[in-house]
Parts: structure tokens; sequence; C-alpha cells
């Protein structure tokens, strides 16, 4: 079994797993998750909307320092003191004392990007959160976001990227890319579709996906993961509450796709 590869987060110089382990709707208890550890998926993203940061924390427990523990405010809780009243109540449950990356879960357009944005850098500032990231943010949002930033830099944006969904690729991907912010793709296997054969269809994309991973000798989701962590600034964080999908998904780092390979896998899922 390979052990996970790692990349730079944004700028920052720190190394990151590029398999990570998504906890929405996580439903597998410590094993897999510390499995996946294990296997050196270490980056765990929660979030304070999945209710499950209590549990996360107790899954982990006596791995912090081999733990990347990330996790996000409401985009209902975006106003100063709720940002800081929200990271407090995360550290409590994960049983921290910091955030290694804290992460605003969308946008808000009712409250001002910079009040949140001077919460978080406070948050840095106490030394509860070592890295500030977004999710869900298009371009314009990202730059606003940063232009707010007077301190730190943003380092990460987490949005859905995978072989079926690629709107990302027009502007977001390449200015992330360029300002060395990287992207987290959540959904890397969307949701399932890409995972397994008995959701395919008899069409070119879920054929040329199989074909590709005959020729590697990996199963079809390690072939749609490796295409996602095989773009330059990109890591994934897909969700599995098995333990045996979690070591399959580890499987998909430490290894590379050749370019003829990408190249058939991008103009099959061109659409």
């Amino acid at each position: 079994m390979g052990y996970v590869g790692l990349k730079e987060l944004g700028g920052t110089g720190i190394m990151v797993p590029e398999i990570g382990l998504g906890t929405s709707q996580y439903l597998g208890g410590a094993e897999p998750l510390r499995r996946g550890i294990e296997l050196g998926a270490a980056l765990i993203d929660t979030a304070e909307m999945y209710q499950n940061e209590e549990d996360v924390g107790r899954f982990v427990y006596g791995l912090r320092d081999k733990v990347f523990l990330a996790t996000k405010v409401l985009s209902s809780h975006l106003r100063y003191d709720q940002v800081m009243r929200s990271a407090e109540e995360s550290l409590r449950k994960l049983a921290v004392d910091c955030i290694d990356l804290y992460q605003i879960h969308r946008p808000n357009n009712d409250i001002p990007i910079a009040e949140t944005m001077s919460a978080m850098e406070a948050l840095v500032d106490a030394g509860l959160v070592k890295h500030v990231g977004v999710s869900n943010f298009s371009t314009r949002e990202l730059r606003e976001a940063q232009e707010a930033m007077t301190k730190y830099p943003i380092v990460s944006n987490q949005v859905a990227y995978n072989l079926n969904k690629r709107g990302i690729e027009r502007d977001l991907l390449p200015y992330c890319q360029q300002n060395r912010v990287t992207v987290i793709a959540y959904s890397p296997l969307a949701i399932g579709s890409l995972a397994s054969s008995s959701w395919f269809r008899r069409d070119q994309a879920s054929q040329s996906l199989k074909k590709v991973a005959k020729q590697v000798g990996k199963s079809v989701a390690q072939v749609a993961l490796n295409w996602c962590i095989s773009q330059p600034n990109v890591i994934a964080i897909p969700k599995s509450s098995s333990l045996k999908r979690i070591e399959e998904n580890c499987g998909a780092s430490g290894w590379r796709l050749s370019a003829d390979q990408l190249n058939v896998l991008d103009k099959a899922f061109a659409n």
C-alpha cells in the first residue's frame, strides 16, 4: 500500500497530504480515519456545519502531532464576534489548542468581507489558528477576501472539482495557481459516481476512464482522484466511511498518470 504524497499549502512552505479525508456526513467511526492517517492522508477536514467536530476530535485523539486539522465557520456566523465564538467552540469540540486551517464555509454578501477577515487575522494573531482559507468562493470573491487581508495570506479555496465538474478550470483554478492558493477539491469522486463501475453508463467518458484504469492497474476511483491531484496546486479530500474505500483512496497517490492518459481523460470528460 503506497503512502500519500505531499504538496505545498499555498506559498507557506508547509507540506500537506495531496489526499486528505473529508468528513461531511461521515459515519465510519475512528478506525477508517485512523487508518487514513496511518497511510499519510493526515489532512482531516470538518466544519461547524457538519456537527461532528466533537467526534472528529475523539477519533484522532492522541494523534494531534500527525494530523493537519481543517474546519470551517458557518456562513451565517461571519460577523467579527461570531467568528471568534465559532472558532473557540470548534477548538473546544476538537479538543485542540490550535486549528491548522480555518475556512469560511461560504461567502455571505450581507456581511462585509473586511469584518470577517479581520476576525480571521485576529485568530492567527492569538495563536488559535495557523492558516486562513475560504470555501466555495468565486474568483471575484476570493480576490475581495485577499484584498481585505492586512497581515496573512489566504492559503486555500475549497471547491467542488472532479472529472464531471470542471467549471473552476475557466478562471478560478488558473487564478489560484498563479497566486499560490491551494485548491482543496471536495467531492472529487462526484458523490461516488466516479468510484464505482455500477454507476457507469456505456458512454465514451465512462469507457475511457475504465480503459485508463486498466492500463495503469488501478481502480477507476484511483484514476479519477489521480487526475484531480495531477493538476498543479490541487489536493483532494474524498469522503468515505468505509475502511476499504479509504485505503483505496490513499492508493490514488504515490504515482502519476502519463500526459497522454491525462489528455485522454480531459477530452473524454470535456463536457
